[in-house]
């Protein structure tokens, strides 16, 4: 049984003795400052880094962010240094493998060797989702793939992460689709789209709703209020009609 963290009384006592702070332990490791620098060690009281860094973040992922000389890197759980101490920011490792980097006001990714998959260029990248991660230069938008490739260019004012394969992208004040190829498939044309759903989905044409499919082919015509979601198999629709003096009903029409 080991106490606050430590094999024994004697290890911690040891500890407490040497070390001017000793933080939680999280997973068998404990961040320690010495003379303002910090480090961690392991259970036994065993330094696992030297005490050197400004500063230390806890490990998440199997990966600790270490600041030095106003720089930032990684470590992993056994103290190695796998990342260089040459950012300015760094972001965690997600579970995917992949943590966002600034260096000289610009943004892109590294993976857990340290290697840059990317270019230092962007503006803003967001993190991986779905194997894809968005990213801006120059007030646009786009997306890029684990490797490190624009799939698409660098160009959409608009763009949301991919769902079902799919993912909405707005150009020139219009929406449309884009695939995990890049490919434009749906049109940019539309005044908003939502998300597919069971292979339709919501979008919104001079003013009304319809619903289109995944080849772009309109299931419904554009002439609803609204549209909902499809709910086991079915979707309630809003439309407004108009009665002319003889009864005759048709959608109503503005113009």
């Amino acid at each position: 049984m080991t106490r606050n963290g430590f094999v024994n009384e004697d290890v911690e006592k040891m500890c407490r003795e040497k070390y001017e702070y000793i933080f939680y332990f999280e997973n068998g490791l404990a961040r320690v400052i010495l003379d303002d620098k910090y480090g961690f060690i392991d259970s036994y009281g065993r330094e696992i880094t030297e005490i050197k860094y400004d500063y230390i973040f806890n490990f998440e992922n199997g990966f600790a962010i270490v600041k030095l000389n106003s720089k930032r890197g990684f470590i992993d759980t056994n103290g190695k240094e796998i990342i260089p101490f040459k950012y300015d920011f760094i972001g965690d490792f997600t579970a995917d493998g992949f943590a966002r980097v600034l260096l000289n006001n610009k943004w892109g990714f590294v993976d857990t060797t340290g290697k840059e998959i990317t270019e230092i260029k962007y503006d803003v990248v967001w993190n991986f989702i779905n194997g894809f991660a968005k990213v801006q230069l120059n007030g646009k938008l786009g997306f890029i793939d684990t490797n490190g490739k624009e799939i698409t260019p660098i160009k959409y004012d608009e763009v949301c992460d991919f769902k079902n394969g799919l993912a909405r992208v707005k150009l020139n004040d219009k929406w449309g689709f884009i695939d995990e190829s890049g490919n434009e498939i749906i049109e940019m044309k539309y005044q908003e789209v939502l998300n597919f759903t069971n292979g339709y989905a919501q979008v919104k044409f001079n003013d009304k709703w319809g619903l289109i499919n995944t080849k772009g082919e309109e299931i419904l015509p554009f002439i609803f209020e609204k549209v909902d979601d499809f709910k086991n198999g079915y979707t309630t629709v809003t439309l407004k009609l108009a009665i002319d003096k003889l009864g005759k009903v048709t959608p109503f029409s503005e113009n």
